[in-house]
């Protein structure tokens, strides 16, 4: 079923969230044993990231560099399949540009297809640690609206092999929005012209960054209204769970904390204390957020599903 016809048909506030998959070696029963207690509140579905692998370069004989791949997680295509196998909810897959090439993207939205998968969401996904910036595949996508392009494409039976007569896709197409900016944005007026860019290109619906000040996303919601966005906007939470998040969270993810949650963050003196920060900020979020008739709120879990449990059970 696709995410814009849970959003229509449902009667209050949607209680969604997003898995990381576990790191090699570990079994199917990580994802279930996160996932399991969180489906007291009914989400209609999850979503499941996707992280690029990775290279380092060995040196062999005569000075030279051999470029090895480094894949730390398993791939989204057999998780989300597993999750619809088991629970019986739509699993999202995240697909991104970088790493891939148009005809890999399009055999992986194929396998996507073949399984009864209904819904993606389109990113361009970030550099890895050997980038100092994004680059994109050289036969790949340099932006997420080429890949929305891509996607929307094969919904109207267009493929990159023409010569062979292949039924239409129908994806239901997600994409990213941030209340705070991108953070490679000259200012946030020009980073909603680029969303309006993949919303027009086929994007459905909106999954926002994390964010902690309410009123950024309800400004957000209403500057995307303003130029004609004028899709379901979905709030993306992120509870705080240990010293290391106070200063992780706004450097990697290039956020801000209001003062009145820095001051608490301020007084904790190890990670309990700041879990319980923030599952105290977590459900002042969410009330305020539901109260206002959001569509859903859509929890990032990280793959510990404890301190939203916390918060959800409050809400929903």
């Amino acid at each position: 079923m696709k995410i814009t016809d849970h959003l229509k048909q449902a009667k209050e506030t949607l209680f969604s969230l997003e898995i990381l998959p576990p790191l090699k070696g570990k079994s199917i029963q990580s994802i279930y044993d996160g996932i399991d207690p969180l489906m007291e509140f009914k989400p209609p579905f999850v979503n499941v990231t996707y992280h690029r692998e990775e290279y380092i370069y060995k040196e062999r004989e005569r000075g030279l560099l051999e470029k090895i791949s480094i894949r730390k997680r398993p791939g989204t295509v057999g998780i989300c399949a597993a999750i619809m196998n088991k629970y019986q909810v739509d699993a999202v897959p995240h697909l991104i540009c970088g790493g891939f090439s148009k005809e890999e993207t399009e055999n992986a939205l194929i396998d996507l297809q073949f399984l009864g998968i209904d819904n993606v969401l389109a990113l361009r996904g970030d550099s890895i640690k050997t980038e100092s910036s994004f680059r994109p595949h050289e036969d790949g996508h340099s932006f997420a609206v080429d890949l929305i392009h891509q996607i929307k494409g094969m919904n109207e039976g267009n493929y990159i092999m023409d010569d062979v007569q292949l039924a239409p896709t129908d994806f239901c197409i997600g994409a990213a929005g941030y209340p705070e900016k991108h953070f490679e944005a000259m200012n946030l007026a020009t980073d909603l012209l680029y969303l309006k860019q993949k919303v027009d290109a086929g994007a459905e619906y909106l999954v926002t960054q994390m964010f902690f000040d309410n009123k950024k996303y309800f400004d957000f919601v209403k500057a995307c209204r303003g130029i004609g966005i004028n899709v379901p906007i979905i709030p993306g939470l992120k509870p705080i769970r240990s010293m290391s998040h106070i200063s992780f969270l706004p450097k990697f993810f290039h956020i801000d904390y209001p003062e009145a949650l820095s001051k608490e963050l301020l007084k904790c003196k190890n990670n309990q204390e700041v879990e319980q920060v923030g599952i105290e900020w977590g459900i002042q979020q969410s009330r305020e957020l539901k109260e206002a008739n959001v569509p859903c709120i859509h929890y990032y879990t990280m793959s510990n599903s404890n301190a939203v449990y916390s918060i959800a059970k409050e809400i929903f």
